[in-house]
C-alpha cells in the first residue's frame, strides 16, 4: 500500500516536470517577431511657414482720468460773503468773479491811504517850491548857503515819504482786492460751501475748479517696455488711445510724462498721457482702457503661438527635417500679439508644426497632412 501511494506520487512529479520543460522549449524554439512590426507608424502634422512682418509693439493698461489742476479756493482775509457770482457745476473761464466779501472796511482803508499819498504830494511840492525860491535868492546872495541845504534835506524826505505811503497804498489795494475772488483758470466749479452772509476765514473751503480741458490719463506700464517708450519718444510724439469704459469710441492723445523712478516693489513706471477734452468725454476719476504703440518690429518672424512649446528645457517648436523627421527648433518669444507672435531664432525656410505636436518626440517620423491626399474630384461627379 505504501509503495503504490509513492509511485503515485512519483509519477505525478515527473509529468509535472516534463509539462514545464516541454512549455519552455516550445517557447524559447519559436521564431521571434519582426523588430518593426509593433513600431508607431509617422505622426501625421500640418505645418506652416513662418512669415516675416512689421509688428507694432502695443502696450495696454487700465488708466485713471485725472485733471491737470484742481484749486481748491479759500479766502485770504476774514469777512463776510456779500454775493456768489456763480453756480454750481458751472464752467467759468480764468479771471472771472466768483465770490464777492464785505468789502466796506477794505475801501475805507484804500480812500485813507490814497488821502495820505494826496497830502504827501502836496507837502512835496510846497518843499520843492521853496527850494527852488532858494536857489535864486542864493544866487542873489540873500541867504546862506545852509538854508538852501535844509530845504534841499526837507524835498528828500518829503519824496521818501512820498515813496513809503505810495507803497503803503499798494498794499492797502491788494488787500482790498482779496475781498473780490476770481477764477484762477478755466474749469469747472464743484460744489459750493457757502452763501452770502456766511462768515469765512483763512481755512474755509469756498469751492474747487478742475480743469477739464485739456486733461490727464495716468496709468502705469511694465519696467519691460521702458527702454522702447522712451526711444519712442525721443522719435517724436507718441499716440496714446483711450477707450472709456462705456463707450466703444477712440480717444486720441499723446504721451505727456514718464516717471523718473522705476517702482522697485511693482516693477512698474508710472505714466501720462494728455487728451483734449472740449466736449468732456473723459472725466476726472473714470478708469479708462489705455492703448499705445512703443516701437514697431521691423521684418519679425511671425508664427502660431500654438506652435511654440514652453517647458523645462525651454522655448522651442517642432519644425519638419529633411528625412521627415521632428526637429528641435529653440526659438525666443519676442512679443505675443492675439493669436499669433513674433520670434527669434528661425530662419524662414522652416515647416513649422502646428497641429500634431503633442504625440511628437524629437527625430520622431513625421506625415504633413494632406501632402500625400489625391486631387478631390467627387465635387465633379454627378
Amino acid at each position: 500500500m505504501k509503495k503504490s501511494s509513492l509511485a503515485i506520487l512519483v509519477g505525478a512529479i515527473v509529468a509535472a516536470g516534463g509539462g514545464v520543460w516541454s512549455m519552455t522549449h516550445t517557447t524559447a524554439g519559436q521564431p521571434k517577431a519582426a523588430s518593426g512590426a509593433g513600431a508607431q507608424g509617422p505622426t501625421t502634422v500640418s505645418v506652416i511657414a513662418p512669415v516675416r512682418q512689421d509688428v507694432p509693439v502695443v502696450l495696454q493698461a487700465n488708466g485713471t482720468v485725472t485733471p491737470i489742476s484742481t484749486v481748491d479756493l479759500h479766502p485770504q482775509t476774514t469777512s463776510t460773503i456779500a454775493k456768489v457770482h456763480i453756480k454750481e457745476g458751472q464752467f467759468v473761464k480764468s479771471g472771472e468773479l466768483m465770490f464777492t466779501l464785505d468789502d466796506r472796511s477794505e475801501r475805507a482803508n484804500v480812500d485813507k491811504a490814497q488821502a495820505q499819498v494826496a497830502r504827501d504830494q502836496a507837502a512835496l511840492a510846497d518843499y520843492e517850491r521853496q527850494y527852488r525860491r532858494s536857489l535864486e535868492l542864493l544866487a542873489k546872495g540873500y541867504i546862506a548857503q545852509g538854508a538852501v541845504d535844509t530845504l534841499k534835506s526837507q524835498v528828500d524826505a518829503a519824496r521818501a515819504l512820498l515813496q513809503s505811503d505810495v507803497a503803503a497804498a499798494r498794499s492797502v489795494g491788494v488787500d482790498a482786492s482779496y475781498t473780490a475772488i476770481r477764477a484762477p483758470m478755466n474749469g469747472r466749479v464743484g460744489a459750493i460751501n457757502v452763501y452770502p452772509g456766511s462768515l469765512v476765514q483763512l481755512a474755509t473751503s469756498l469751492a474747487t475748479i478742475t480743469q477739464l480741458d485739456p486733461i490727464n490719463v495716468s496709468f502705469t506700464l511694465p519696467e519691460s517696455a521702458l527702454a522702447g517708450l522712451l526711444q519712442a519718444q525721443r522719435q517724436g510724439a507718441v499716440a496714446v488711445k483711450v477707450v472709456p469704459g462705456n463707450a466703444d469710441q477712440e480717444i486720441s492723445g499723446v504721451l505727456s510724462f514718464i516717471d523718473n523712478t522705476v517702482d522697485p516693489i511693482a516693477g512698474v513706471i508710472r505714466v501720462k498721457a494728455q487728451f483734449d477734452n472740449r466736449d468732456t468725454s473723459l472725466w476726472p476719476g473714470q478708469y479708462v482702457n489705455t492703448k499705445l504703440v512703443s516701437q514697431v518690429l521691423k521684418d519679425a518672424m511671425v508664427i502660431p503661438q500654438n506652435a511654440i512649446i514652453s517647458n523645462t528645457r525651454g522655448t522651442f517648436v517642432y519644425a519638419v527635417d529633411a528625412d521627415q523627421s521632428a526637429k528641435v527648433v529653440n526659438i525666443k518669444r519676442v512679443y505675443s500679439f492675439g493669436d499669433n507672435a513674433a520670434v527669434s531664432g528661425l530662419s524662414g525656410t522652416e515647416k513649422v508644426i502646428v497641429d500634431g505636436k503633442q504625440n511628437l518626440r524629437p527625430g520622431g517620423k513625421v506625415r504633413i497632412a494632406g501632402a500625400d491626399k489625391p486631387a478631390d474630384t467627387t465635387r465633379q461627379k454627378g
